[in-house]
């Protein structure tokens, strides 16, 4: 299956780089909806079969367009929404708060998954109801399915479950709204990164884009 994991469009607590984790959350700013009426474009070559958004407000908007565009079912799931921040809700990005609740999803990433956010849910957790919809989505039968999903969520499940990715490649490259996250694989037989945010993954060693190397395990 080829799995095609999206970042939200922009929101209002983007702006302001605040911890915003709740649903059910802000809705788009004006940015962030002509992200979301790019997106049908931006994923032109790709054959969506399924389409899943979270419950937070904001993944269903950005959701809506292509669901438009490919006549597609929005199918709403709690387990893709973001990784809930607990007591350290609403803290700056860039905050002390804010460092610890990436590094606390990082962790998890690694392995470490007994490791609970604050006042939040475990490593285990989180994993668990993720994959838990990666499952659905695969059971479906279709070839190609597209999660819209949340940054944190996104950078951590695919540093844990892609085998060719590790945790200092998904913390060192950020996704912007709307960007994307593609893999190839199965529940049972395991997940390659194909692409993320418009560059190829490689592994260490091999050239990356622009004769770049882009650092993941391999």
């Amino acid at each position: 299956m080829r799995l095609v994991l999206v970042r939200h469009g922009q929101t209002p607590s983007n702006v302001d780089y605040l911890l915003d984790t709740a649903v059910p959350g802000p809705g788009l700013t004006e940015l962030g909806e002509r992200q979301a009426a790019a997106l049908p474009g931006a994923l032109a070559d790709e054959d969506v079969e399924a389409l899943y958004a979270s419950t937070l407000v904001r993944t269903q908007l950005t959701a809506a367009p292509l669901a438009a565009a490919r006549g597609l079912d929005v199918r709403v799931r709690d387990g893709i929404r973001e990784i809930a921040a607990g007591d350290l809700e609403m803290a700056p990005g860039g905050s002390a708060p804010g460092e610890r609740y990436m590094r606390t999803a990082f962790a998890w990433a690694a392995g470490d998954v007994e490791l609970r956010m604050p006042g939040g849910e475990s490593g285990a957790e989180f994993l668990a109801r993720y994959d838990a919809v990666v499952a659905e989505a695969a059971a479906s039968g279709a070839g190609t399915v597209v999660l819209v999903s949340h940054g944190a969520a996104i950078r951590t499940w695919a540093a844990a479950r892609a085998d060719n990715v590790d945790v200092p490649f998904a913390a060192g490259h950020r996704l912007a709204n709307t960007g994307t996250v593609i893999l190839e694989g199965s529940p049972a037989d395991g997940w390659k990164a194909l692409v993320w945010a418009g560059a190829t993954v490689t592994p260490e060693g091999e050239g990356g884009p622009a004769g770049e190397e882009l650092q993941a395990r391999g």
